[in-house]
């Protein structure tokens, strides 16, 4: 993805959380001059990758296969002593183009993922099969807003605003606004979430996007924090 897009991406953002009236942390909003500043305090909050992420996961075609995603609370596996012993992310997807994620499952990660409001969220599902790929035949069991219900495999199902569906490990899902009915804000309530290592796509897809620097970051990716904080702050030091 090119940085100009990447700076739209988290502009439209900003003003679907505006229009839902969801503020963001401090850090939401802080510049990459004012990350550098502040550095040496915050090893807590890189290193559990706090902060914006906007990937189209290798699609190059982030309006429909991609979301802008801000990690406000989460943990590191190797050391309790970083963050928290859970997780809690928004996902701001554009109704257009019935912008969404791509299927996937998480070996380690149990999540609610939240209709927070907007647009009405539109999930499909499959179980795992003994191979690890997603099963088309047996039909999985999930719990929405904690009442258990049936889905059959590659089932879409509706997801109303405020309602939530409960993903334990190894259930695969895609999930996607519905077009034409205004752009959504996700919620996502999870253990503890590992982006590096805790996504399985049954396409093979990266989990960050590359980035053609075309213009100047208005806001750093957690994925980029040490890098462009460093590079920032020789600049400012000229």
């Amino acid at each position: 993805m090119r940085r100009s897009e990447i700076n739209e991406a988290i502009r439209y953002a900003l003003k679907i959380l505006e229009a839902s009236a969801l503020k963001l942390p401090a850090f939401g909003y802080w510049n990459p001059k004012q990350w550098s500043e502040k550095e040496k305090e915050l090893d807590n909050l890189t290193k559990i990758m706090l902060g914006w992420d906007v990937t189209d996961f290798g699609s190059g075609d982030f309006q429909k296969t991609g979301a802008v995603l801000f990690t406000i609370r989460n943990g590191y596996l190797p050391d309790s002593s970083y963050g928290t012993p859970y997780a809690e992310k928004l996902i701001l997807l554009r109704h257009e183009t019935g912008q969404g994620l791509p299927i996937h499952c998480h070996r380690q990660k149990t999540e609610d993922i939240i209709n927070r409001g907007g647009g009405i969220m539109e999930m499909q599902l499959y179980g795992s099969s003994a191979d690890g790929s997603p099963d088309p035949n047996a039909s999985i069991f999930i719990r929405m807003d904690g009442i258990l219900r049936k889905v059959n495999p590659g089932e879409m199902i509706t997801v109303e605003k405020g309602c939530s569906v409960t993903l334990t490990p190894g259930i695969y899902h895609r999930f996607r606004v519905k077009p034409g009915c205004g752009d959504l804000v996700v919620g996502e309530v999870s253990s503890i979430n590992d982006d590096k290592a805790d996504n399985y796509f049954v396409e093979d897809r990266p989990r960050f996007t590359e980035i053609q620097e075309d213009e100047e970051p208005l806001y750093l990716l957690c994925n980029e924090y040490g890098r462009i904080m460093r590079n920032t702050l020789k600049q400012s030091c000229k």
